[in-house]
């Protein structure tokens, strides 16, 4: 156990999971978007244990088309139904398990993805990483995938802000002044 951080995961349908003891600031951070189809997912972060997603064959712009099939559903916090809305990782998660890829389900845990690439060099299919709404707090709070990456990027997220839900974004000044990373989790992109 580093600093107190562990990673756990427990996936247990109509029942409870015991955890081992952990940071609780930690904790109500990543439990607040821990529900997914009923199953409990609790995670605990230590970045220092890189994040590798299997992806099989799938292929980055059948992620891409799927993810703007969903375009208009409204954001609604801690929620990755699409009957309902989604937050950002939950769309991010929705999307993904649509073709058996699992991801985790909060978007700080994809600051682990050890596989970052230069933002020019950003492909479809690429996830990009934000900051939370306060920019100054320099850790993963929002997240979207890469829809293109030429004349300018664009990414498609579920967002809070003005357009309330699923939408494509150009990467405006604002979202620069947010920008972490983009990772890639497509080896072949």
């Amino acid at each position: 156990m580093r600093n107190g951080v562990v990673i756990i995961l427990c996936i247990i349908t109509a029942a409870s999971c015991s955890l081992l003891p952990h940071k609780k600031e930690t904790q109500t951070a990543l439990q607040q978007d821990s529900i997914i189809n009923d199953s409990l997912v609790t995670i605990y972060a230590d970045t220092s244990i890189p994040l590798f997603i299997y992806t099989g064959g799938t292929k980055p712009q059948a992620v891409v088309y799927f993810a703007q099939t969903l375009i208009g559903v409204p954001y609604v916090y801690a929620s990755s139904d699409p009957t309902i809305g989604f937050d950002c990782s939950g769309f991010i998660t929705y999307v993904f398990n649509h073709f058996n890829i699992t991801v985790p389900r909060s978007s700080i845990e994809f600051t682990n993805v050890p596989y970052e690439v230069p933002l020019a060099d950003a492909k479809a299919g690429d996830l990009i990483l934000f900051t939370g709404t306060d920019s100054t707090i320099r850790v993963v709070g929002h997240m979207g995938i890469v829809v293109k990456n030429e004349n300018g990027l664009q990414f498609i997220h579920s967002t809070s802000g003005k357009a309330n839900g699923v939408t494509i974004t150009p990467l405006s000044d604002y979202y620069r002044g947010r920008f972490v990373k983009i990772v890639r989790v497509f080896p072949g992109n």
